[in-house]
């Protein structure tokens, strides 16, 4: 398989450098689609685009801001990052999706995952208590839409469904769907066991730990009969790209460091500092530097966990726009044909 590069945001309206008045959410939307035309036209991959229900994030439709960028892109493809599966219709996600898919003719993709929030469970009326049960039962309803014009589906935690249609269907025979993991050791069992291709979230410590949910995702994928050199793995990691390290590292501190004490307060993490920063640029999972050191990080990861894409989740926090478009430029302009040059050799050496 081709190994693929792309992008992520959460359209963050966090204050700007953790200092700044923060962009409004109409601005930051309008900047998201600014920001998939770009990546589209020096040559990305992939831009996938987080669900939020909170007022620091802009997006809470990602399909809806997809599709703007789709009449204004040709090549890239365009991913929710991700889905709140659990707290949606998948009648409706689907729908949305084969929308998206006809506009973007046939460049839709979904990933579907748990989310790292809760607001949404009360917002659209769900209990948590129902949390793995929602969660299992819609990914099985969603699967069964993308597999079939007429659904037959029976569950606890919506109607079911009983010999009905489900239309638009995609321009895609099927879309991809992917599920996103922060590492939970059943989420890659769940996939495995399905099928599915899966992304990994590695936003700390060391990405060689996530080798061994890796494997156990081959092995049950395997032992339920599926080829897994035709399963894609990815990976998403935080990440910035300058014209070198040490102006990559002045520009992306502020607004990242404000961004996770905030998120630390809510969830009792310590305290960030340059210190940890540093610490994870150089042992940890952020991707943070120069193109010619963020390409050699991708390179690592790539070698060492088998991953056939790669998404660097940009900005963390709220940065100055132009400051974001020029990382892009330089992702798509100075990082990927290192990477494509490295992957040419490697498969010529075969």
């Amino acid at each position: 398989m081709k190994f693929e590069l792309g992008l992520s945001s959460f359209a963050e309206i966090s204050p700007i450098n953790g200092v700044e008045e923060p962009f409004s959410a109409h601005e930051r939307i309008n900047q998201i689609v600014e920001e998939i035309k770009l990546a589209d036209q020096v040559g990305l991959d992939i831009y996938g685009l987080g669900e939020h229900h909170r007022e620091d994030y802009a997006v809470s439709d990602p399909v809806t801001v997809l599709a703007a960028a789709a009449s204004q892109t040709e090549n890239i493809r365009l991913s929710s990052a991700v889905t709140v599966l659990s707290s949606d219709d998948p009648v409706r996600v689907y729908q949305r999706f084969a929308t998206l898919d006809a506009i973007s003719n046939g460049r839709a993709e979904i990933m579907a995952g748990r989310g790292s929030f809760i607001e949404s469970f009360p917002l659209f009326g769900y209990d948590l208590k129902d949390y793995d049960l929602l969660y299992k039962e819609k990914l099985d309803l969603l699967l069964q839409i993308n597999e079939n014009e007429t659904v037959n589906w029976q569950g606890e935690t919506r109607a079911s469904i009983d010999n009905l249609k489900v239309f638009p269907r995609a321009v895609q025979n099927k879309l991809p769907i992917w599920l996103a993991t922060g590492g939970n050791p059943e989420s890659s069992m769940r996939a495995g066991k399905l099928g599915l291709p899966i992304t990994y979230a590695i936003i700390g410590g060391a990405p060689s730990r996530f080798k061994r949910n890796i494997a156990m995702y081959k092995a049950v994928a395997e032992s339920n009969g599926f080829d897994t050199s035709q399963l894609p793995i990815a990976t998403h990691s935080w990440g910035y790209v300058a014209d070198t390290d040490e102006l990559a590292k002045k520009e992306y501190y502020p607004s990242s460091a404000y961004v996770i004490n905030q998120l630390g307060q809510e969830r009792g993490w310590p305290q960030y500092s340059i210190e940890k920063f540093e610490q994870e640029i150089v042992h940890g999972a952020l991707f943070v530097g120069s193109p010619e050191t963020v390409a050699s990080k991708i390179i690592k990861i790539h070698e060492d966990l088998g991953i056939n894409r790669f998404m660097l989740h940009l900005p963390v926090g709220s940065m100055p726009h132009e400051k974001v478009l020029k990382s892009i430029q330089l992702l798509g302009e100075k990082v990927k044909p290192i990477i494509d040059e490295y992957m040419k050799n490697k498969e010529e050496m075969k």
